[in-house]
């Protein structure tokens, strides 16, 4: 599964900063707006312990953890949906991506210009909302003019639920409202809605990036931004982007933990966002573990073992008989397959069982 998670903000919040953190790529980090041209693109692992204790056990001759893709997206400004800056092309990078990380300049510095004057994590937000909710209008008034008259003739069922769907997003962005506020009941309707490929219809995290000395508990920024997506249902996660890059630095995994500890953190904000992201997106992890390989697979929380079977190879899905299945926790604490299989901790599930998370899997199939 391809999914990635875009990084939105306005010039000079760290957007940049982080993506380099997060993947080591290095994209051009500096003092004036547009300095990423091109989205960045890094392919990031989503850390699970779990991997390593079951390759303590196994020594397996290698370990695949599961990744997202990061996007980088060039930072937006006030009238980006009408083009300014390099709006369009930005816009077009968000709508490819499955949700956004949306990142908030909350310190305070002299030496690092905002492009507009002073630090307002609030104004900055509603700044970025306000041009995509104008591209999103852009978007649903121009589906509306194509629908209407065959919604209106009443034979078309399709055109007519299209209209009513288009109408009540509409409504819902002439009030300054995300997309994602907007629910649909129907199967047929979410169709219609998931096609639209609406810019804030992406599940969104909101990513504070403070200074130092605000990296543990937040600052009065922080505590605006809280306030003022109280009612969106969103996450927010603060992460101190220069000391991010410092941790980045070390070369083991030791001196790592030492630093956090010394300023108070139990993991680096950068292994915290990207397991948020990975949440955001509603995304689990089954596990396979032998001897070639220990592996993370990637998949959406609710689907039943024919559908993870899929994840591995479609003729699993297509040729599913069964799937055994062991607890993570009885296989640590019994130490191997086989002991789980004498202890009778191995189940044997068919095609309604929902898979979850951590669960690890062996499927049967014939094709």
């Amino acid at each position: 599964m391809a999914l990635q998670c875009g990084i939105v903000g306005l010039p000079n919040v760290g957007k940049s900063t982080l993506f380099n953190c997060l993947s080591n790529a290095k994209a051009q980090s500096a003092n004036f707006p547009f300095c990423t041209i091109e989205p960045n693109v890094g392919v990031i692992t989503v850390p699970d312990e779990r991997l390593t204790k079951l390759a303590e056990l196994i020594h397996p001759q290698r370990i695949v953890p599961t990744t997202v893709e990061i996007v980088d997206i060039a930072g937006l400004v006030k009238g980006a949906s009408k083009g300014e800056g390099l709006g369009n092309k930005f816009l077009a990078n968000i709508r490819e991506t499955d949700a956004i990380l949306h990142v908030l300049r909350c310190f305070e510095d002299d030496n690092i210009t905002h492009v507009d004057g002073t630090v307002d994590p609030v104004r900055d937000k509603e700044i970025i909302d306000y041009e995509l909710q104008l591209k999103d209008l852009e978007t649903i008034e121009s589906r509306i003019a194509k629908v209407y008259k065959q919604a209106q003739t009443g034979g078309d069922k399709q055109a007519k639920q299209a209209y009513d769907v288009l109408s009540r997003y509409k409504e819902a962005l002439e009030q300054g409202k995300a997309a994602r506020t907007v629910t649909f009941e129907s199967k047929e309707e979410q169709k219609i809605a998931k096609e639209l490929f609406l810019l804030t219809s992406k599940p969104v995290m909101y990513v504070c990036n403070v200074d130092e000395a605000s990296a543990v508990n937040g600052n009065k920024f922080v505590e605006q931004v809280r306030e003022a997506t109280k009612d969106e249902n969103a996450e927010i996660l603060i992460v101190a982007a220069k000391i991010e890059s410092e941790i980045a630095e070390f070369e083991t995994y030791e001196e790592r933990q030492m630093f956090l500890e010394e300023i108070g953190l139990k993991e680096s904000g950068v292994s915290r966002l990207i397991k948020s992201a990975y949440k955001l997106l509603n995304l689990e992890t089954f596990l396979t573990a032998g001897v070639q390989e220990v592996r993370a697979w990637t998949y959406l929380k609710g689907s039943k073992a024919p559908q993870c079977a899929g994840v591995i190879h479609s003729d699993f899905e297509k040729g599913f008989i069964r799937a055994e299945v062991i607890k993570y926790n009885d296989y640590i604490t019994l130490g191997s397959e086989a002991a789980c299989k004498e202890a009778g901790k191995i189940n044997v599930e068919g095609k309604e069982y929902i898979v979850q998370d951590g669960d690890i899997m062996h499927f049967r199939f014939n094709v």
